[in-house]
C-alpha cells in the first residue's frame, strides 16, 4: 500500500560462540546457550561442529534423555546414526535433517558412523510451549533428496528445511508450535538474497562459509559467526564473497524457562520431576 514502508532487519549483535565439549568428548562451538547469548526465544541452544579429526567426534553422544523441547540435527558432511528407547533407529547423512520432538521424554544416542573424514553440521534446540511439553515423542526425518531446493535467478540456491520462501518453496518439516523457517542459502559473490520474516519472530543468520553483509547498514558477518536479527519484516543479505549461510527464525513463546541439563520445562518443580521420572526408568 502507498505510504507503507517495509522495515528491513539489521543485526542487533553477533557472536563467534565458545568452544565446548559434549557427549563423549565431542568438540563443538556453542553459539546459543552461552553466557553471551543464553537463548533466543524459542531457540535454546545452537551447536556447530566441524572436524576432519576423528578423535574430535568419534565418541559421539551416547544414550542421554530429553524432555520438553525439540532437537534439530542438520548435517552438512558425514553420517550420524541415532537410536532411541522406543526402538527408533536411522542414519542422518550429508544434507539430511532430523527434527525430533522429545515431548514427555525420550532416551536416545547419536553416534558418528565414520572413523575418519569430515563431520560437519548443527544441532539446534527449539523450545516447546507449556501445553505441548508432555506430548508423545515424535520424529520428522528427511534425507537430502527430500529437502526442497529453490534455484535463484542470480545463481543462488536455497535449501528449504522448514517454512516457505517468498517464492513459495516449502520445506518438508512441519512445526505448528513456533512456525519456524530454516533455510540453507548459497550465494555467488555480490549477489543478494531477500526473505520476508514475520515481524514478531526472532531470527539469526549463521555463516557457514564466506562473508555476508546484512540490512541497509551492510554490517558484515564472516564464516563461523552468527548474527542475531533485530526487529523488522524483511531480511536482506548480500554475499561479499561466495558464501553459504543459514537463516533461521521462529515465533517466540514468551514463557518461563527452567533448565536442568537435558530437560527444559517451565518451572523448577517440573525439571525436578523430570529427573525423578528418569531415575525411575
Amino acid at each position: 500500500m502507498r505510504g507503507m514502508t517495509i522495515q528491513v532487519r539489521e543485526l542487533s549483535t553477533n557472536t563467534s560462540g565458545f568452544p565446548v565439549t559434549d557427549g563423549d568428548g565431542v568438540k563443538l562451538t556453542r553459539i546459543i546457550g552461552t553466557p553471551e547469548l543464553n537463548m533466543l526465544d524459542p531457540f535454546l541452544l545452537l551447536d556447530a561442529f566441524e572436524s576432519d579429526q576423528a578423535q574430535d567426534y568419534l565418541g559421539g553422544f551416547p544414550d542421554h534423555p530429553h524432555r520438553g523441547f525439540e532437537t534439530v540435527t542438520y548435517l552438512l558432511a558425514g553420517r550420524m546414526r541415532h537410536k532411541d528407547s522406543a526402538g527408533h533407529e536411522g542414519v542422518i547423512e550429508a544434507g539430511g535433517v532430523q527434527w525430533m520432538t522429545a515431548g514427555k521424554g525420550i532416551i536416545h544416542s547419536e553416534m558418528p558412523e565414520q572413523e575418519d573424514g569430515l563431520l560437519q553440521g548443527f544441532q539446534l534446540w527449539v523450545n516447546l510451549p507449556a501445553s505441548e511439553k508432555m506430548r508423545p515423542p515424535a520424529y520428522q526425518e528427511f534425507p537430502s533428496n527430500k529437502i526442497a531446493v529453490e534455484y535463484l535467478e542470480n545463481g543462488g540456491e536455497v535449501r528449504v528445511i522448514a517454512g516457505s520462501t517468498d517464492n513459495g518453496t516449502t520445506g518438508p518439516v512441519v512445526n505448528r508450535f513456533v512456525n519456524p523457517i530454516f533455510l540453507d542459502i548459497s550465494l555467488p559473490e555480490g549477489k543478494v538474497f531477500e526473505q520476508t520474516v514475520s515481524i514478531d519472530n526472532n531470527g539469526f543468520i549463521f555463516v557457514i562459509s564466506g562473508e555476508v553483509s546484512v540490512g541497509h547498514s551492510m554490517q558484515k558477518i564472516s564464516h563461523h559467526q552468527m548474527g542475531v536479527l533485530a526487529g523488522g519484516e524483511r531480511v536482506v543479505v548480500k554475499a561479499q564473497k561466495e558464501t553459504r549461510f543459514l537463516l533461521v527464525a521462529a515465533q517466540p513463546l514468551n514463557e518461563p524457562v527452567a533448565r536442568g541439563g537435558p530437560f527444559v520445562m517451565n518451572t523448577r518443580a517440573e525439571v525436578l520431576q523430570a529427573f525423578e521420572d528418569f531415575r525411575g526408568l
